[in-house]
Order: structure tokens, then C-alpha cells, then sequence
């Protein structure tokens, strides 16, 4: 039996990973909107813009022999940012709501999971080291970028927004951000103090940045009128870059260590 350890082709899971993730997860909120509302290509376009890109960089991330950070992050920024119109397009243009997007798309995050889990017998990242599992992965990012920010409007959302058919919150995006923070940190009370399943809380904590980044995103970009700063979505969205590059420059980028074969992983 290998007892081996082996290197993952993601980053290890720091508080550098989680900084970067909800900064990744603002500019797909912001970049996505720009797209999208500013330059008026509509969520369809803009949808199949992003999508295209996130192929293409899943691709160049299986293809790559190790580790990347930029690659990585580039890759989970096009998520996100895809993730903006795709909900964007099914909550609005598809008329099903943000109550029905995020019932869809929360099905879609755990029938990926469970296929995963059915194929390799662990959900892990750490495990993310062959082209089989990394397309599981990747899969599994991008519904649940698709769900944070369907989550996030539903949290948000003014009662009269076209697309509250069937119930939301209305909470404002400030109130919506706090909600996430609160449950952020209910989550690592959990890792700290509790003997959960860390793989699942992982992914619990994954799924909760994308709307906190969303709802942040919301309140730099949005009208006055409708709770937000009105700031530049292309300026804003250029901020949020250099912040991500400088995050990545600056804090510890290292690679997961996938566990020895002869140790379980749940």
C-alpha cells in the first residue's frame, strides 16, 4: 500500500485561503454586474462570456502538473463571476425567483457532492490531485458560486424587486453581510470546539463566503435607493484586483497535502 502523501493541485485551506476567497467572491459580484448592467450585455451574454472563461481556466488548472496560485485564483474568480450571471439569468430571466434559483442550485451543489462522494468515496479537497476529481471540484465550485449569490438576493432583497415572487428576507445588503459573518462564525466555532466533519464544514463555510461576497459586492455597486454606495463597478472591480493580487503576493500560498492512501478521509 502507497503511504505516500502526495501534494493537491488546491491551495491549502488558511485564513489567507479564506481572506482571498471572499475578496475573489466581492469581484464576482462587482465584475459580474459590470458586465451584465454596466456595459448592458445582458445576463445570457454575460453568462456564456464568463462561462467560456471558467472552461477555459478549468481547463488550464487540470492541465497544469502542480499547484498555480494564480491559476487557481483566476479560476475561482471566473467561478464566481459566472456564478453572478448564471443565478442572475435563472432567478430574473427565467422568472423562477430567488426562492426557486436557490432550491435549484442548492440541489445541484449536493447532487455533485453525492456523485463525487459515489465515485471516490470522499468529498475532500485534499484529495483534489487527479483530472477526475479536480472536474468534480470544479463542478461543485461553480454551483455553489451560482447558490451563494442566489442565496445572498434572497437575503437581501427589497420585497419589491421584481424577482421576490415566493418570499424574501429584505434584509439590505449590510444586514444581509451580517447574517453570513454570524453564521461564518458559527462555523468556526464548530471547527474549533466540535468534532463535525471537517470536510463538511469546509464546504459549508465555502457556500456562506459566496454570499457574504455578493451582498458586499451589492452594497459598493448599488443606487443609493436601494441601500448601496453607487460606487464605479469598473473601478470597484479593479480595487478588489489588486487587492486579490496583493493577497496573493503577500500571504502564504502553498499547496494541500493529500492524505496517505492508508488513512481514511471523511
Amino acid at each position: 500500500m502507497n503511504n505516500v502523501a502526495t501534494l493537491s493541485k488546491v491551495p491549502a485551506v488558511t485564513l489567507g485561503f479564506w481572506i482571498i476567497k471572499i475578496l475573489a467572491t466581492t469581484l464576482g459580484e462587482t465584475g459580474g454586474d459590470t458586465v451584465t448592467m454596466t456595459m448592458n450585455w445582458g445576463y445570457l451574454a454575460g453568462t456564456a462570456l464568463f462561462l467560456s472563461a471558467l472552461a477555459a481556466l478549468v481547463l488550464w488548472q487540470i492541465l497544469a502538473k502542480k499547484f498555480h496560485p494564480l491559476i487557481y485564483w483566476a479560476t475561482i474568480t471566473a467561478s464566481t463571476t459566472a456564478g453572478t450571471t448564471m443565478a442572475d439569468f435563472a432567478d430574473r430571466s427565467l422568472g423562477i425567483g430567488y426562492v426557486g434559483g436557490s432550491s435549484l442550485l442548492l440541489a445541484c451543489v449536493l447532487a455533485t457532492l453525492a456523485l463525487w462522494y459515489w465515485s471516490e468515496r470522499t468529498i475532500s479537497v485534499d484529495t483534489v490531485s487527479t483530472p477526475k476529481v479536480e472536474v468534480f471540484y470544479w463542478a461543485t465550485i461553480t454551483f455553489s458560486q451560482t447558490l451563494g449569490t442566489a442565496l445572498g438576493d434572497w437575503i437581501a432583497a427589497d420585497p419589491g424587486d421584481p424577482a421576490a415572487f415566493g418570499g424574501v428576507l429584505g434584509l439590505g445588503y449590510m444586514g444581509g453581510a451580517l447574517v453570513f459573518v454570524i453564521a461564518l462564525a458559527v462555523v468556526a466555532a464548530a471547527y474549533f470546539w466540535t468534532s463535525i466533519s471537517r470536510v463538511m464544514l469546509f464546504w459549508i463555510a465555502f457556500i456562506l463566503t459566496r454570499p457574504l461576497g455578493a451582498t458586499i459586492g451589492d452594497f459598493l455597486d448599488k443606487p443609493i435607493s436601494q441601500g448601496g454606495l453607487n460606487l464605479s463597478r469598473p473601478v470597484a472591480s479593479a480595487v478588489i484586483a489588486v487587492l486579490i493580487i496583493g493577497c496573493i503576493v503577500v500571504l502564504p500560498q502553498r499547496p494541500g497535502e493529500h492524505p496517505r492512501r492508508s488513512a481514511p478521509v471523511v
